[in-house]
């Protein structure tokens, strides 16, 4: 019998009232797959582009490229080793089998997310001071900072993520206790490594944003408010209105659904379904996919280093102080 019929799973049938994944996959089964594994794909490659960038390109190495190297690191590590669990037990082990791999993948799935989400928070924390105080950016914000930030934003991953694993919280997509009898899970964790970070994020970037309008007015009142300058400043305000809307939107869709549904979730009188709980995980996954587009592709620098990385130029000599700019 099809579990498609039944529409149950896709990829699974049902053998003498048990579950097996399903030796003639249905044209559904094969097309996740094909969709899972190019985000994957897509996600490991964009990463590995901003990693070599940074390490190779002499001019790159400034703290605030080295806190986009360490999302870029957290980003790639969801790719390849989050997005393959994800895949296998999305699809087929998870949904019908408890075990401790499933454990193992929520772990690295909450740990490298938060890590993930905290590096995007020390990114939004040196824009500010590269923006509101750019005065004292240079000693506010040094390598020696940037190492300690980078540090703390891991080390607090990592214990995340074993607390999953010994404390036993998880998802709620491999066992059916985890998400109704977890409720300390389910609000601490996400308040930590979501909520917390986020409304940190959302004040950063507004003053900012703030902060950015109040220099242009400045410019245009120096300027006389000339028609050509007054041009100019309103593709300077449309442009930071764009880049901080594109930032905090992204990242905004793709966790929230997710993190509201972990604090809900317990509170409901049926637990979401599976499918569900699955779509807005790979959601909040997709993010790592979305960061190098964003934190990267947007900067003129990298997108010449991409070019010199993806022509091969990088392996035709020793190009490592070529100019960027």
């Amino acid at each position: 019998m099809d579990l498609t019929i039944n529409g149950i799973h896709p990829c699974y049938e049902s053998v003498n009232t048990t579950y097996v994944f399903t030796s003639n996959p249905s044209i559904i089964c094969v097309i996740l797959y094909i969709f899972l594994g190019s985000l994957s794909v897509a996600t490991i490659c964009g990463n590995l582009l901003v990693i070599i960038s940074i390490i190779y390109f002499k001019q790159l190495h400034i703290p605030t490229n080295y806190l986009i190297l360490s999302l870029a690191v957290a980003d790639l590590l969801v790719g390849v080793v989050v997005f393959p669990f994800s895949m296998a037990f999305t699809i087929t082990l998870c949904l019908y089998h408890e075990d401790l791999s499933c454990k193992i993948r929520d772990s690295f799935d909450v740990s490298l997310c938060t890590s993930s989400i905290l590096n995007l928070c020390c990114i939004s924390i040196d824009r500010y001071y590269a923006v509101c105080q750019p005065l004292t950016y240079r000693t506010k914000i040094s390598v020696h900072v940037t190492v300690i930030m980078i540090l703390v934003s891991w080390g607090i991953s990592v214990l995340i993520g074993i607390a999953i694993i010994f404390a036993g919280f998880s998802h709620g997509t491999c066992e059916d206790m985890c998400s109704v009898d977890v409720v300390l899970a389910n609000t601490m964790g996400p308040v930590f490594s979501f909520y917390l970070p986020a409304i940190i994020m959302l004040c950063i970037y507004l003053k900012i944003f703030l902060v950015a309008q109040t220099q242009v007015n400045s410019i245009q009142n120096t300027t006389c408010q000339s028609t050509k300058s007054g041009a100019i400043v309103s593709k300077m305000e449309r442009k930071a209105t764009k880049t901080l809307a594109i930032v905090m939107g992204v990242f905004l869709l793709c966790m929230i659904p997710h993190f509201l549904c972990i604090v809900f979730q317990p509170l409901a009188y049926k637990t979401a379904p599976v499918p569900v709980i699955e779509t807005l995980n790979w959601l909040t996954l997709s993010n790592s996919m979305l960061n190098p587009f964003i934190y990267a592709f947007f900067y003129r620098w990298f997108r010449s280093a991409f070019r010199m990385i993806i022509s091969g130029k990088i392996f035709q000599g020793d190009i490592t102080h070529s100019s960027l700019f």
